[in-house]
């Protein structure tokens, strides 16, 4: 067996999107893969054959991120910029979104049509009918319906703004997206025959999912509408598609709503009021009866998240996570440290549908039968119908690399039970000491699981022990363990410090002289506060961190509500408060040699953020690096480029290599 390597990962396949034949008889999924020497992620479709349990791939243009099947079965169309013009076109700011349509047996992609938008999501009305939604700027005037000098004229005009960047209103910019004033996802009805494109909702509406009924004479979705200022309620829309008509029907004012769909003559829908735990409250299932308008909530005890928020830096790509099929919605959930997929009819009955040793990352169902991405045990991600294996992308790592099972270790805190883990080192010699990583997770309202997690392993087969655990804030075990709000580095902070002493009383071949800690985002935040409020480790690296609340708030793309909410204040109301709960405040305490890791592109914990905690600990004479990293954002260790992803990690591991192993 080999040992695992930083750069490793570039020999990892990721998958993402599946989706059934509306027949059931095909799956469609993208596979990723990585080319290292162009710095970039290469995606293409694949067919897995249901009846013949074969798999083969469909496409080559490297770039297919997403797709949708038509009615017949057997063709699949899908967004691709080829043409040389088309990708000139975009970069003089046209915006298009190019279809291909490509025969599942056989034969090359054609093109279908040419969308003058930029598509975020499509659904087949008719055969040349489809509901779209797409990303709309108000600044700039629409192309179709210009003359050719009118359109150059408006062409020059974007191009010349791009010196500018005019802000009206908050957020402003977002994670991954760049500015994003005025910016809205409009829905339209979008004609292939004669490329026409009809809007349905206004300048100054958001639009989230939509879902069509099963006849698709109505499309359901979630909308929020701002000019100045974005809020945390949005409204439920039903879109007439033969009437022409749009109808608000949201039961809740002052109401969260997440998700909608039709199931029968009703509409099933989740969200939250955030009256009890604030934005990170979980939600529960409504039922809206259509006839008389009656809402009911069916599930009032439920008190679980509906996503998968186990942890991991080998996924790319997003995925349905959420499905009606006869008359049940199937949908994920975290409980514990593991993600689940699970289905509720109408009253409110939810069974567990798929539970195995890890997470659902994405699934389709047709006729109740479920196909599903996701990884199981220390195995990295695969596609499993049920309980089947289907493929082996990743057999040849996992049979051929020294991957480390995760030990599992329970720590009481307060009389809460804390879920954590230990990797112990490669070759390990239990008369050896070894030096450890404390790994800290994002969030705060995600979780650690048993999965897969490439740094961990990297590090110990490293030769270092890496533990990581489950503090309260984490997601998976309901509202209450979750709510830190106003408590950030108090209880969070003991329950890690609780379960690090224990790991060190009790694993004895660990050099307690010689732990690091690391954590990325909400991690990055309470590495930041660890080293300024304990000496006990002898390096850190801080990640996408928080230094100051009081600067975030402003600042960031979630700042203003995100600060209000979690850290229990503004600077106006209580200053001080959120001053109490900054890393910034203790960087005169700090000891710790700590590297900092930033994305220039990272709105949401962006790099200001690091460089304040970094000059601090300069001020103070404390040995301190930032490495920041160009054109990336808050998801550099999970879908960065390639090479940037390696630098990463590498700045990470010399520097632990550095303070914790070269004595």
């Amino acid at each position: 067996m080999e040992k695992l390597k930083l750069d490793d990962f570039i020999n990892y396949t990721f998958l993402s999107g599946i989706k059934f034949s509306n027949n059931g008889e095909y799956a469609c999924f993208i596979k990723h893969n990585t080319d290292l020497e162009d710095n970039k992620y290469l995606s293409n479709l694949w067919i897995y054959n249901v009846s013949e349990d074969k798999y083969f791939k469909l496409t080559s243009f490297n770039e297919e991120s997403d797709f949708i099947w038509l009615d017949d079965n057997e063709h699949i169309l899908f967004p691709a910029t080829r043409d040389k013009k088309d990708k000139e076109r975009k970069k003089e700011g046209e915006e298009f979104t190019q279809y291909y349509k490509i025969n599942i047996n056989g034969g090359e992609a054609v093109k279908a049509f040419k969308i003058p938008r930029s598509v975020t999501g499509i659904n087949p009305i008719n055969g040349s009918e489809y509901l779209i939604s797409a990303s709309y700027n108000s600044y700039n005037k629409e192309l179709d319906g210009l003359t050719e000098d009118e359109k150059e004229k408006e062409l020059k005009r974007r191009k010349e703004e791009k010196d500018y960047e005019v802000i009206d209103e908050i957020p402003f910019w977002g994670n991954g997206r760049g500015f994003t004033n005025k910016v809205r996802n409009r829905l339209y009805i979008y004609n292939s025959k004669d490329n026409s494109i009809n809007e349905i909702t206004d300048k100054y509406t958001g639009v989230g999912s939509v879902n069509l009924n099963e006849d698709k004479t109505k499309a359901i979705f979630i909308a929020s509408r701002y000019k100045n200022k974005m809020e945390l309620t949005d409204d439920m829309y039903i879109y007439h598609i033969d009437k022409d008509k749009l109808q608000n029907i949201s039961p809740y004012d002052n109401f969260s709503y997440s998700y909608a769909n039709f199931i029968e003559n009703n509409i099933i829908f989740t969200g939250s009021d955030m009256k009890g735990y604030g934005v990170n409250e979980n939600e529960k299932f409504y039922r809206l009866d259509l006839s008389n308008k009656e809402v009911e909530c069916i599930t009032k005890d439920f008190d679980r998240s509906l996503w998968n928020s186990v942890g991991s830096d080998c996924r790319y790509g997003g995925s349905q996570v959420r499905k009606v099929d006869n008359g049940y919605l199937y949908f994920t959930t975290t409980e514990g440290y593991m993600s689940y997929l699970n289905r509720i009819n109408i009253n409110g009955d939810i069974e567990r549908v798929i539970d195995n040793n890890g997470t659902v990352d994405g699934f389709d169902v047709v006729d109740g039968n479920i196909i599903y991405i996701g990884f199981n045990g220390t195995n990295l991600q695969e596609i499993y119908s049920k309980d089947k294996k289907v493929t082996d992308f990743n057999d040849g790592i996992i049979n051929n690399k020294n991957i480390i099972k995760p030990e599992k270790v329970t720590v009481e805190n307060d009389g809460v039970s804390i879920d954590g883990w230990i990797l112990r080192p490669i070759d390990f010699d239990k008369n050896k000491k070894y030096p450890a990583i404390l790994d800290i997770h994002g969030g705060p309202k995600t979780v650690y699981g048993e999965i897969f997690y490439h740094e961990m392993q990297c590090w110990a087969n490293k030769g270092y022990v890496v533990f990581f655990c489950n503090p309260r804030g984490s997601d998976g075990k309901g509202n209450e363990f979750a709510d830190i709000r106003g408590k950030y580095g108090t209880i969070d902070y003991d329950d890690i410090m609780k379960f690090t002493d224990y790991i060190l009383d009790n694993y004895k071949f660990i050099d307690k002289d010689n732990v690091g800690v690391t954590g990325g985002s909400y991690g990055g935040f309470m590495t930041n506060w660890i080293i300024g409020h304990t000496d006990r480790f002898k390096a850190a690296a801080s990640q996408r961190s928080i230094s100051n609340w009081i600067s975030k708030f402003c600042t960031t793309d979630i700042g203003y509500y995100f600060v209000h909410d979690q850290g229990g204040s503004t600077p106006w109301e209580d200053q001080q408060k959120l001053w109490e709960h900054s890393p910034l405040k203790y960087a005169d305490k700090v000891k710790t040699p700590t590297l900092f890791i930033h994305s220039e592109e990272d709105y949401r914990c962006w790099s200001p953020e690091g460089f304040q905690m970094f000059t601090a600990l300069k001020y103070f004479g404390v040995e301190s690096r930032l490495c920041l990293f160009k054109g990336e954002n808050h998801e550099l260790s999970r879908s960065g480029k390639p090479k940037h992803r390696i630098r990463r990690l590498k700045e990470i591991t010399d520097w632990f290599n550095r303070y914790l192993k070269n004595q």
